[in-house]
């Protein structure tokens, strides 16, 4: 209902198999997020700068459509870049582009098993942003970080979010 009121829109941005591609176009429906979401397949390599850079893209048009909104990425990743010439190099470039934008950024780490390499927590130090273990998630705990990170990110600035 909150985001209803206040307008927000979400997208996504998907990157397997070598590329990336816009399997939600920015839209105020959450069902049709939701609906997309639950149907997103996984697996092959992760061409993750390609997805940033894509994302990017997308919030770059939002901004011209609306200056006012005030644009979060939510990236879901292990951060292994496994996919592109390379992949980890370019995935902190695309993150750094996006952080000087002033995108606000959370990282969801959902790497799993016993060994754990801590990329995804490098990727949002990149972007400047937070990061969160999927162990971590609950409702009000993603609420509660989202208005921290767009709050501190857009101190000042007014708007709303995208």
């Amino acid at each position: 209902l909150d985001a209803y009121q206040r307008r927000d829109k979400v997208g996504m941005v998907t990157f397997r198999r070598g590329e990336a591609e816009v399997a939600l176009p920015p839209t105020s429906s959450v069902d049709a997020a939701a609906a997309r979401l639950e149907s997103l397949p996984t697996g092959g390599r992760t061409p993750l700068a390609a997805g940033l850079l894509r994302a990017r893209e997308v919030l770059r048009v939002e901004r011209l459509r609306d200056p006012a909104r005030r644009p979060l990425l939510v990236t879901v990743t292990d951060g292994r870049a496994t996919g592109g010439p390379e992949p980890l190099v370019r995935s902190r470039q695309a993150a750094r582009l996006l952080a000087a934008d002033g995108t606000a950024s959370v990282v969801v780490d959902c790497e799993a098993g016993h060994v754990r390499l801590g990329l995804a927590r490098e990727l949002a130090a990149e972007l400047g942003g937070s990061a969160v273990t999927l162990d971590e998630l609950r409702a009000d705990a993603v609420t509660e970080l989202v208005r921290s990170t767009t709050d501190s990110r857009n101190a000042g600035h007014a708007g709303r979010a995208a």
